[in-house]
């Protein structure tokens, strides 16, 4: 439980599910109202493939997505975004202009990982 001041205690921390998935599929999603990306991404056998959009345009190209470690949260309910349903939220930050750069591991570290 939170206090008045923000903080947050471990176990509010780890009810937040983040697991290192490989991006398997990326392709444009037209239907969105901001310009994003429809991806799959790969969490290994425990959790399998997810779906999510990702409004990242800006700094990624769809074919330079496929591949890449990227880190999401997994246990979220899904959420109906247009006419896609998203399963997982992957994780970015803004720059200066407010274009998304993802999160993802420094090392080949094995999917399905949990951050720590």
């Amino acid at each position: 439980m939170s206090d008045q001041s923000g903080q947050i205690s471990i176990d509010d921390f780890l009810k937040v599910d983040i697991r290192v998935g490989v991006i398997v599929e990326a392709e444009a999603f037209p239907e969105a109202r901001k310009p994003a990306y429809k991806l799959r991404i790969d969490f290994g056998d425990e959790i399998g493939i997810k779906k999510t959009s990702a409004q990242i345009t800006v700094l990624y190209k769809a074919e330079e997505l496929v591949g890449k470690r990227v880190a999401a949260v997994v246990n979220f309910p899904p959420r109906q975004i247009g006419p896609f349903m998203s399963e997982v939220l992957v994780l970015g930050f803004s720059d200066e202009a407010g274009a998304i750069s993802l999160v993802s591991p420094d090392h080949d570290v094995p999917i399905g990982g949990r951050l720590h």
